[in-house]
């Protein structure tokens, strides 16, 4: 297991003032702390938490060496239990699964928190398990659709059993929180993703630049977004394309391209070297999902003042656009919807400079602080029950 003080670190954000009646620790649990959108919301409570006069320790299943993609302030304590999601057989598996629970309860019974708050579902359920009759209430968070993620089977299940054993379950959008059962809703919160972005680069913008972020995997349709742009290409040929991520399907996405003659007009660079720096050289944004939990790339591409479309998919975008007002929705997966709504975006600087503004005033709803509070109606409520099982650690 491996433990250290986190090298990267950030300053304090400025917000409410500190909370005074909070000594008990929050643990976060997640996999790991790479680039992703359920990393970044962690980075963001934990470095706000902290902020706040609270105490926060992370816990990630990764190896001991691994480097956080967004950064920690240093009073955030990080303890990776090197036990890495992976591919293995059915045994191996299982194996595994039995070791990522061991060293969860060892962890949790270390850090001793007031409060476990747990990220993604497979996580989630292996800290319901090792959390048990340890006297810490937990809360589950989901981030994705729970209508379209698939998770398999087996964890479907435990989900099912397991989360009735959460102090409360917490989603980003409310068509998210309705997908579960009545009980479970009972304790469910809805909390969209706070907008963080790093302060104003030097934009490098030519003006015509679209782009796109996000894992290289079919949730985040990539393969409808090249479709959709091979039909808009020839009519301006001064846009490019550009695709910021990585993933499994690089190699399916890389021969689409080919396929589609727009090699010379389609980059597809991997992930950035620091978060958010994309907005500089971005001059329009599309989010391109078959489904989502929130989508909070599209939200940082609102809140740097680019104008944005994004496929109507659930949940998340709806949320956040106001059809022809702050962005432009589309039919969820129709190439042709899309394509039509790019010659729209593409072809009009007007309306592009429209949206943008709209969409950066509109932004604001989500701030940290905003958001954040929301969570501390969450982390107080927990830490209020203060059942007697506590006095069993």
């Amino acid at each position: 297991m491996g433990y250290e003080r986190n090298p990267t670190t950030v300053e304090p954000a400025a917000g409410p003032a500190p909370v005074a009646t909070a000594p008990e620790r929050i643990c976060i649990v997640l996999p790991g702390l790479g680039a992703g959108g359920t990393e970044h919301v962690v980075s963001v409570l934990a470095n706000e938490w902290i902020a706040r006069g609270r105490s926060v320790t992370i816990l990630t299943l990764e190896e001991p060496g691994a480097v956080p993609y967004y950064p920690l302030h240093p009073d955030i304590e990080v303890r990776r239990l090197g036990v890495p999601p992976g591919r293995r057989g059915a045994v191996g598996a299982a194996g595994a699964v039995g070791m990522r629970v061991r060293r969860l309860r060892r962890a949790l019974r270390a850090v001793r928190p007031g409060i476990v708050v747990s990220f993604l579902v497979r996580t989630n359920v292996l800290t319901l398990i090792a959390a048990s009759r340890l006297g810490m209430e937990v809360v589950v968070s989901e981030r994705n659709n729970p209508q379209a993620q698939t998770v398999g089977p087996v964890w479907n299940v435990l989900r099912s059993h397991l989360y009735r054993r959460a102090f409360g379950l917490v989603t980003m959008t409310k068509g998210a929180l309705e997908s579960f059962p009545a009980p479970m809703r009972k304790r469910g919160w809805v909390i969209p993703n706070p907008v963080d972005l790093p302060g104003a680069g030097r934009r490098r913008s030519d003006g015509r630049t679209l782009t796109a972020v996000g894992r290289l995997v079919p949730q985040k349709g990539f393969d409808l977004l090249l479709r959709a742009f091979a039909e808009v290409a020839p009519e301006f040929p001064d846009w490019r394309l550009v695709i910021w991520g990585e993933g499994a399907d690089r190699e399916v996405l890389e021969a689409e391209r080919a396929a589609l003659g727009l090699d010379d007009r389609v980059d597809m660079p991997g992930v950035t070297e620091a978060p958010g720096i994309w907005v500089d050289t971005a001059d329009a944004f599309v989010l391109s999902s078959r489904f989502e939990g929130w989508g909070i790339v599209l939200l940082e591409a609102m809140a740097a003042g680019l104008p944005v479309v994004s496929f109507d998919c659930r949940w998340g975008p709806r949320e956040m656009i106001e059809d022809g007002e702050n962005g432009l929705l589309v039919e969820p997966e129709s190439v042709a919807a899309m394509a039509e709504a790019l010659r729209r975006l593409l072809g009009d600087s007007s309306l592009r400079q429209r949206l943008a503004a709209a969409a950066r005033a509109s932004s604001r709803r989500f701030t940290t602080a905003h958001v954040v509070d929301r969570w501390d109606e969450v982390v107080d409520a927990a830490l209020a029950v203060r059942p007697l099982s506590r006095f069993l650690r």
